[in-house]
């Protein structure tokens, strides 16, 4: 007979799918709010932070049970960062966090293609704000790291002093901060990513960060030499990881009927060109790269790894494998480390990145 612990996962993983075959019918964003509400009322996998000898990794200064991250967005408004902490996640990001409230861009602003295994959003930033959102991670309790990521107002005279303001507000209630220039649901924010703008942005933020790790999060939609600069600034600013990659504009190859509708496009279609990007920061920095883009499987996970990531994160694969994919993912990943001889994920990163270059 099964421990009761065990048998009350197993339930839970039962729930999940008979809750994510409900979900599937009903609008995306709706699913999405349900599927908060279903964490703060535990109703999700929560087998703790899956760890091991080979998933133990070190990033920014931070201990991770394992490299799978939860990317920003899912919990945009630390509404579910203690049933996430037990759902297998080695760190999670919440946000984006702006310095005002706001309602982000007009419904419908999320699709689901699932002939695509994929997802579009314009939202736009909607969130509760720094001061709501710094008092939920001021109270919570979480058993893995915890980052934030930055935005800035949608009516703001000053973008980049938004960044600057929400670090200064949020540094000491996170584990890290993410400055998110990438999001194409704003107007002209990705104009941040230019050398001269990024560079004294991040100089902003830095002034404002205490002793808190700054990461920054760029988009897919890059040229080779607008990579070169974005590596050369982050070197420069002495960021302490990048995140590659943020959602694209891109639309080849979909077949899902709403392929067309605007935002950024996430999921499977994103996956070999976000890698692609990760291969080429990882041939021009020293810094920590996060891989993100389409993982929804150990192999996937890893081949970013092996492209140069030292971790990765993920949102759109729960959309059609709910939570319980984060655990197979992170199992599959240590068992991908045996396989090849790996002793860590340290051992393992950038050691296939010439496949992508």
């Amino acid at each position: 007979m099964r421990p009761a612990n065990e048998r009350g996962f197993v339930v839970k993983q039962l729930l999940e799918q008979i809750g994510l075959r409900a979900l599937r019918r009903t609008d995306p964003e709706t699913a999405h709010v349900l599927g908060i509400k279903a964490l703060q009322n535990g109703l999700a996998p929560s087998p703790g932070p899956i760890t091991s000898d080979r998933l133990e990794t070190h990033l920014a200064g931070m201990s991770l049970p394992n490299p799978v991250g939860l990317a920003a967005g899912f919990d945009k408004n630390a509404q579910a960062i203690a049933p996430l902490s037990q759902a297998g996640f080695g760190f999670l990001e919440v946000g984006a966090a702006t310095p005002l409230p706001q309602p982000g861009n007009p419904k419908p602003r999320l699709f689901r293609l699932t002939e695509d295994a994929a997802a579009i959003n314009r939202f736009g930033f909607n969130n509760d704000g720094m001061e709501v959102i710094g008092a939920r991670l001021k109270s919570v309790q979480s058993a893995v790291p915890v980052g934030i990521n930055l935005g800035a107002n949608k009516t703001s005279d000053d973008r980049a002093a938004d960044f600057s303001k929400v670090m200064a507000h949020l540094h000491d209630v996170v584990d890290f901060a993410t400055v998110n220039v990438s999001s194409p649901n704003t107007e002209k924010l990705r104009d941040l990513q230019g050398p001269s703008a990024l560079a004294a942005l991040l100089a902003g933020v830095m002034e404002e960060r205490g002793t808190t790790p700054v990461f920054l999060k760029i988009a897919p939609d890059l040229s080779e030499s607008e990579v070169t600069d974005i590596a050369s600034v982050a070197r420069n600013a002495k960021v302490d990881a990048i995140i590659a990659t943020n959602t694209t504009l891109a639309r080849e190859g979909l077949r899902s009927v709403q392929a067309g509708e605007a935002g950024g496009l996430s999921g499977q279609p994103l996956f070999i060109q976000s890698t692609r990007v990760l291969a080429q920061l990882s041939a021009q920095v020293d810094i920590p790269l996060i891989g993100v883009g389409g993982v929804s499987s150990a192999q996937q996970a890893y081949a970013k790894i092996c492209a140069g990531a030292s971790a990765v994160q993920l949102y759109t694969g729960l959309v059609f494998g709910g939570l319980s994919l984060v655990g197979e993912i992170a199992r599959g990943l240590d068992r991908l480390l045996a396989r090849d001889g790996f002793a860590s994920v340290s051992d393992a990163v950038g050691s296939r990145r010439e496949d992508w270059l």
